[in-house]
């Protein structure tokens, strides 16, 4: 077993760290994975804003984002997103697959938060202590840990799963065609991998949200 350099955070100190430390500051990109979604409100510019708001402004200066979630986002989220022009337009990718249920967030392609809660208020969001859930995640900046996440971030991402997956016949919008092979991988020109094809979800025929 190789150690690595982490700190393990619990509560509100998820909160702070992964979102108004990391997040809100990231310089070139963001992804993300949740098994749930929804619209969080976060501190940012002295209030409370929904976390669209402050993707909206990441976008805004040219950071990535992705957004890999595993069933329909909640209705205020939604609308949230389809007001917002420059997200809507590709400034927040998104895909769903209903296998994702590990919780990353990945800034900068240097730091990783790896833990149990979701892009809810109540998991990541601004909630008061009594009212937020009991969660556990640990963040780093290990090389080889950051690595590992994103290879699997990017098997899903890019299709490379959907072939083999036994739940294709009820995935509400596979991320690869029938019978088509994952790309490979494609170098933008800033010399970052760029896998797949981002589409926005077909939601009648996903799963209502909870």
């Amino acid at each position: 077993m190789r150690p690595i350099e982490a700190e393990l955070l619990s509560g509100s100190a998820l909160y702070r760290e992964v979102v108004l430390e990391k997040l809100l500051h990231a310089r070139e990109s963001v992804w993300m994975a949740t098994a749930n979604v929804k619209a969080m409100f976060v501190e940012h510019g002295g209030r409370f804003v929904p976390l669209v708001d402050v993707l909206d402004t990441l976008a805004a200066r040219g950071v990535s984002l992705r957004l890999l979630h595993a069933e329909l986002p909640s209705r205020p989220f939604r609308a949230a997103f389809d007001a917002r022009s420059r997200l809507v337009e590709g400034g927040l990718s998104l895909k769903v697959c209903p296998r994702v249920h590990f919780k990353a967030v990945v800034v900068d392609g240097a730091w990783a938060y790896l833990g149990s809660a979701n892009l809810t208020g109540a998991g990541l969001g601004a909630k008061g202590d009594s009212a937020r859930n009991f969660e556990l995640g640990f963040v780093t900046e290990d090389f080889d840990v950051i690595d590992r996440v994103t290879a699997l971030y990017e098997a899903v991402w890019s299709g490379a799963e959907c072939k083999a997956c036994k739940l294709r016949g009820v995935c509400p919008d596979p991320i690869l065609p029938a019978g088509k092979r994952a790309p490979e991988p494609r170098r933008s020109r800033a010399g970052t991998a760029r896998l797949g094809k981002a589409r926005r979800l077909q939601r009648g025929a996903s799963r209502p949200s909870r």
